[in-house]
């Protein structure tokens, strides 16, 4: 997805966006929505948003701003790759006037008069052939993929459509099929605890299921595993990670994703970077396709 505009950026829901971190308000005063600081821990509620006009202020170390403000300072990044990680999980709709909103799940799949929202219907096996062939466009092992996903039946904006699920663990999904690129809330990061002392941290889950697909012969290739379905959780996650003796990044080699591990392995020693293995390549998936690619078209394949 292109990078989004300051423009663009600004016009997404500081409320939701917080929301989609993990952070929920204290308490509601007229159109001012207090929480505990996102920069450090409190006792008493002093970060605000005013969502009329969708700016923060943090009581404690008298910053403020727009929502660009905020996520350069909560993510440690430049805007350019703030707005990067945005285009990466909002939905655009150019036609509204009014905020860009999260794609949202309604509990227990209830139907919702928004038709902006992602409404799940039905979670079910991976059967759909269209799916499978995208899978296998892909380039990730139909096996692995039937372990870790679902199939999952929904409705935006009034028309139904149906993806592969990747469950994340508060119970929301990723949902992509060859047209669609989306997620239902909650959105959040998914760990795999295989009892190991080392983690490896996927940007993306079909960069997980690359690794799977490569490593799936290769025990000592076992690990624990971090899928973050989203950059901007990277934060929230290193306590997650830290605990861990190694931890091998996976992380997308555009922009936001190097300045992610860059920072990262200079913070702590721990980290390692494992994206030199697809330099060249956005991702793992990308090298991975281009390698199953060569390999068929090759004639000692043949």
């Amino acid at each position: 997805m292109a990078i989004l505009t300051c423009t663009e950026a600004r016009k997404i829901d500081m409320v939701s966006y917080l929301s989609s971190l993990g952070y929920h308000p204290i308490k509601i005063v007229g159109a001012d929505h207090w929480y505990y600081s996102p920069f450090r821990k409190e006792r008493t509620a002093s970060f605000k948003i005013n969502r009329s006009m969708n700016v923060f202020y943090d009581h404690g170390s008298g910053q403020g701003g727009n929502i660009i403000d905020f996520g350069i300072l909560y993510h440690v990044v430049s805007v350019a790759a703030f707005l990067q990680m945005l285009a990466d999980e909002f939905v655009i709709q150019p036609e509204a006037d009014n905020h860009i909103p999260l794609l949202e799940t309604e509990n227990n799949f209830k139907t919702s008069g928004d038709q902006s929202r992602v409404v799940i219907t039905a979670v079910r096996k991976l059967l759909d052939k269209r799916l499978l062939d995208y899978l296998n466009q892909r380039s990730i092992d139909l096996d692995i993929a039937l372990e870790f996903c679902g199939e999952v039946e929904f409705t935006i904006r009034d028309k139904k459509q149906v993806a592969i699920g990747f469950a994340n663990d508060k119970g929301g999904f990723e949902l992509p099929n060859n047209y669609f690129k989306g997620s239902s809330t909650p959105k959040a990061t998914r760990f795999f605890d295989n009892d190991k002392k080392v983690v490896t941290v996927f940007e993306g889950f079909f960069n997980f299921l690359s690794y799977l697909t490569i490593e799936q012969d290769n025990p000592f290739a076992v690990t624990n595993y971090v899928v973050l379905n989203s950059l901007s959780f990277f934060q929230k996650a290193r306590e997650k990670m830290e605990a861990h003796v190694q931890i091998n990044l996976q992380i997308d080699r555009d922009h936001a994703g190097r300045s992610c591990t860059i920072a990262a392995l200079k913070s702590n020693p721990a980290y390692f970077d494992q994206s030199m293995f697809y330099e060249g390549y956005k991702d793992l998936n990308e090298w991975l396709i281009a390698w199953s690619k060569r390999n068929r078209d090759s004639p000692r394949s043949k």
